[in-house]
């Protein structure tokens, strides 16, 4: 029997493992990390004959080397262990690479991006399913690919584990149930920079590309790098559509895209190429040659979400679903009942006429930009978290125009007092965490009369969360809970460097 090894005891990981057992193969599963919930993983696994290594590395000597080796999304392309397994002449690839291998006979919708990519992949498989089509969105959003897979592959033969409604144990993960559908018509895939690095044939059929800024350096280096793993995607998909929009990806134009479908809300004068979508007189109006007549598809003001960055990624849609052939009836029906993305300008509650928004997505410094754009001024900022390489100055600029004050948490706050300071904006408060910046946040709105807090952190989470998700969940969970009646006592915290060490109390 052929001997698998994945690295990493995530959603994508489980996944990935279960569908290599399921084709025949040996599988171990491992994980450097010991926590209760990946003993207990352990424990459920075992049970499905997949060996689970817990505390340790892979280790790849002696005879009994894996054929194979899958990585999931977090694990660095280019970690000593998978550069000695490629020199060894073991096959390493990503978890997405897998799952494609297994529903390349699919259609796939790829999108990738710096920004926006998100949005854009859930209003993408929001209007295929209105036109009644299962196209499930994975990969760095909702399921893990290989999820998908499983439910693909298990039709017919294997129905018995994967039937409609069967969601047992041999099929979904601890952390996310699987799709429930076995016949599928289409595979909507966010696929990150991660992902595309550990992809060597995937291939969709419609690749997007949202918008290109500097981010991730730290693990691809350069923004050369960076910009060729994103444009390995596009250049292995069959029909491409790039946001029109984006001083980055606008400055290489049709010289390095010359058959892409671009998109421009700025209107048709500003469209790249003689083919694309565009906005004019409040309607996405779509040219799909340069013979072919403008058509209207569907009013911008259908789109519930606000912000220019959302009519880029409503027009990036629009174009995924036409050039998949799909009506204006399923794409207005679809974009009239979009509700957002959860953790990207999220609405929470509102407390005494203050909204509370969760924008925890925003990991970096143009997304927090965009957020805070995007909201009514002044507004209450909650920033801070593991700070990236990048350029601040839009952001820095951003905070000036529309925020009445600053709330910093995790290890960035400091350096971001200290760039802060460097522009002259003072009205910042070093709070170090999410349970003193929500009740904070609260005090500052009502003294400054401010309709908004916002939580746009333009940093990674990995400082204080395991990821974005659980930070803004937990955004939410305090926003909700104070809006909903208990009120931790005032905390006096200093306005600058060092923040109180006193302990929020929950008072009724």
């Amino acid at each position: 029997m052929s001997k698998a090894t994945v690295i990493g005891l995530g959603k994508s990981g489980i996944a990935a493992a279960r569908l290599l057992k399921r084709e025949g193969w040996e599988v171990e599963l491992s994980d450097g990390n010991t926590s209760k919930t990946l003993l207990e993983q352990q424990q459920e696994l075992a049970a499905e004959q997949i060996t689970v290594k817990l505390g340790q590395s892979l280790e790849l000597n002696g005879a009994n080397l894996p054929q194979l080796i899958v990585v999931s999304p977090g694990v660095p392309w280019d970690i000593p262990l998978l550069i000695k397994a490629r020199q060894l002449g073991i096959e390493t690839i990503g978890e997405m690479e897998l799952a494609w291998r297994n529903l390349q006979s699919l259609p796939w919708v790829g999108i990738t991006g710096t920004n926006g990519k998100t949005t854009t992949t859930a209003l993408i498989a929001a209007i295929f399913q209105a036109a009644e089509l299962d196209a499930p969105a994975c990969g760095n959003i909702g399921y893990a690919a290989c999820e998908v897979a499983l439910s693909w592959r298990g039709r017919g033969d294997r129905g018995d584990k994967v039937d409609k409604g069967d969601k047992g144990e041999n099929f979904t993960s601890s952390s996310s149930s699987s799709p429930s559908s076995s016949s599928l018509d289409w595979v909507i895939a966010e696929v990150s920079s991660y992902q595309i690095e550990s992809s060597s044939s995937l291939a969709p059929r419609i690749g997007v590309w949202t918008t290109f800024t500097p981010d991730h350096l730290s693990r691809h280096q350069t923004l050369e790098n960076y910009y060729n793993i994103k444009a390995k995607l596009l250049r292995q998909s069959e029909l491409q559509v790039f946001n029109g929009d984006d001083a980055y990806l606008s400055q290489l134009g049709l010289s390095a895209w010359p058959d892409a479908y671009w998109t421009s809300v700025r209107g048709k004068d500003f469209l790249i190429s003689e083919k694309g979508f565009y906005i004019e007189d409040g309607w996405v109006v779509e040219k799909l040659t340069a013979t072919s007549a403008p058509e209207p598809i569907v009013k911008v003001s259908t789109l519930r979400m606000v912000g220019e960055h959302n009519q880029q990624n409503l027009l990036m849609a629009v174009a995924t679903a036409r050039l998949a052939g799909i009506n204006r009836d399923a794409i207005a029906l679809a974009i009239r009942e979009f509700p957002g993305v959860a953790h990207r300008l999220e609405h929470i509650c509102t407390w005494e006429d203050i909204d509370f928004i969760n924008d925890s997505k925003a990991t970096n410094y143009d997304a927090a930009e965009v957020g805070l754009a995007s909201v009514n001024s002044p507004a209450i900022l909650i920033a801070g978290g593991e700070a990236k390489a990048g350029d601040d100055t839009g952001w820095l600029a951003q905070i000036q125009t529309k925020a009445a004050a600053v709330l910093l948490i995790g290890s960035a706050a400091p350096v971001f007092a200290k760039r802060l300071r460097e522009v002259g904006y003072h009205t910042y408060h070093i709070v170090e965490t999410m349970e003193r910046a929500v009740p904070k946040s609260a005090e500052l709105a009502k003294q400054y009369q401010a309709p908004v807090v916002l939580l746009s952190p333009a940093c990674a989470s990995f400082d204080q969360y395991s990821n974005f998700e659980v930070r803004g969940d937990r955004f939410r969970h305090l926003c909700l809970a104070w809006a909903g009646g208990w009120k931790p006592a005032r905390v006096e915290l200093p306005e600058l460097e060092n923040s109180s060490q006193e302990s929020i109390v929950q008072s009724r």
